[in-house]
């Protein structure tokens, strides 16, 4: 999955899911404000303003070597978010912009294994800071490609000022950048997309071939105008989302256990009231199958059923995250063993390690479980966990042994374990998300899109957006 390809409360149903209209803007603690303004600050900051390269990873102190695609993705759809809080300027916002996809527009792309950022319109997915170009064996990836593309594709729609110059180009370099891409080439094994490509051995063998992230990726390899993949695709792939779905009253939904895998493709795409033929047999849109998922987790971490420290209705929040490392050591008279990286979920895997955007970037699906878990988060563990950029992508309240054998981050004393790093498609989602929740933004935009449009028509999907428009 992209996360570095890793392979309820009782009455839960009963919760609204009604969000604000278009240009309704819904009261936000100051909290959020301040969270949402320190994580725009994040990619303003850090990305380069000159080839719009967006950081995989941020520490105090430590330069930045390495670009995530994904990033880029997030930072063109951040920006406009600046612009609409007041934070930066319409014409700074257009700049940075434009100044990226100038620099992607023009990276050389082939296929040799070094000195290029892509091939046949993908992209490497990290690539060097400085060069710009194929960092160390990085795979050419397709999901993070279609992540950027996200973003690409919410800047051609954003940027609408037809007597404007520089957004004129942005508009065109979108197209030609979406026109370029050859998902087709890509598909080899109908039904699904593989997961990528290496110049040195050809097609990554794993493909996405079940329900999590993907969905932007199918939807857009749908709705090229240029290398199109065959639209029953999406109906022969969705079947396989059978064996996701868990059978659980009130929460039943087809299940990806880290909650990135649903948010990231919802933080552009508004699926309330739009359904395709599976969500049609399941009987709920996307959007309530995640919303149900996020309930499902906090759930879990109510009942705790490893008893892991400080897990509750408030704080909770399983996703791919940064951990202490792979060792096991005795705590509290049990063994714990903690990992590494590693795509978390529930139950399984899960070593007691939170990551605040796993609730964050579920806030436009339950907002009513989601702002009380931001506002205690900060309120117990805010001073080791919420900095200048805001939340740090994770930490651990179980491991606390001040000699355990971490291999990042650091023991905060009566906190635990704290990750050093912000990573950007952490802080993609957490920003997005909220303003998707707070004016509908981002949603509002991309429907606009006639790319999105057409891959979402080709998919088979009815209702929400297709019926009505924007």
């Amino acid at each position: 999955m992209n996360r570095r390809h890793f392979i309820l409360a009782s009455g839960a149903s009963a919760v609204s899911t009604a969000l604000p209209a278009a240009r309704s803007i819904v009261r936000t603690p100051a909290f959020l404000r301040d969270l949402q303004q320190r994580t725009f600050r994040f990619f303003w900051d850090t990305t380069d303003p000159e080839t719009g390269l967006a950081v995989d990873r941020w520490r105090a102190g430590k330069a930045a070597a390495i670009a995530s695609i994904a990033s880029i993705g997030f930072a063109l759809t951040a920006y406009p978010v600046g612009v609409a809080n007041g934070w930066i300027t319409r014409a700074m916002a257009a700049k940075r912009t434009l100044a990226t996809l100038r620099f992607l527009s023009s990276a050389p792309q082939g296929a040799g294994a070094t000195g290029v950022t892509g091939y046949r319109g993908f992209f490497y997915h990290f690539l060097g800071m400085q060069t710009g170009t194929r960092f160390r064996t990085s795979e050419l990836s397709t999901i993070d490609t279609a992540l950027l593309l996200a973003g690409v594709l919410f800047a051609q729609s954003w940027y609408d000022d037809r007597d404007d110059a520089g957004e004129r180009e942005i508009r065109a370099l979108a197209e030609d950048l979406y026109r370029k891409v050859e998902w087709s080439w890509l598909a080899p094994n109908d039904p699904f997309i593989a997961m990528g490509w290496h110049p040195e051995s050809g097609p990554i063998p794993h493909q996405w071939n079940g329900f999590n992230e993907s969905l932007i990726l199918y939807l857009l390899a749908l709705g090229s105008p240029t290398h199109p993949i065959a639209a029953d695709r999406w109906d022969r792939w969705t079947a396989a989302f059978d064996r996701s779905w868990v059978a659980d009253g009130a929460l039943s939904h087809t299940a990806f256990g880290p909650l990135f895998g649903h948010q990231y493709s919802q933080t552009w795409v508004d699926f309330r009231g739009m359904r395709d033929a599976y969500s049609r047999k399941r009987g709920l849109d996307y959007f309530e199958n995640s919303r149900r998922a996020t309930y499902a987790q906090r759930r879990y971490a109510i009942d705790n059923p490893a008893g892991f420290t400080g897990y509750g209705k408030d704080i909770w929040g399983l996703t791919a995250c940064d951990g202490p490392g792979d060792f096991t050591i005795e705590i509290g008279g049990r063994k714990r063993s903690f990992q590494s990286y590693s795509a978390r979920g529930a139950p399984d895997p899960d070593d007691g390690t939170i990551a605040p955007t796993a609730a964050l970037g579920s806030i436009a699906f339950a907002p009513e479980i989601v702002v009380p878990a931001a506002l205690a988060l900060n309120a117990r563990y805010g001073r080791a966990i919420y900095r200048g950029y805001g939340f740090v992508d994770s930490f651990n309240p179980t491991l606390t042994a001040p000699d355990a054998p971490i291999r990042t981050g650091h023991i905060v004393p009566g906190i635990g374990w704290v990750d050093s790093d912000h990573l950007g498609i952490d802080q993609g989602p957490i920003l997005c998300m909220i303003e998707n929740w707070r004016s509908g933004m981002i949603w509002r935009t991309m429907s606009r899109n006639p790319h999105i449009r057409r891959g979402l028509s080709r998919a088979g999907f009815a209702g929400g957006w297709m019926n009505g428009g924007a």
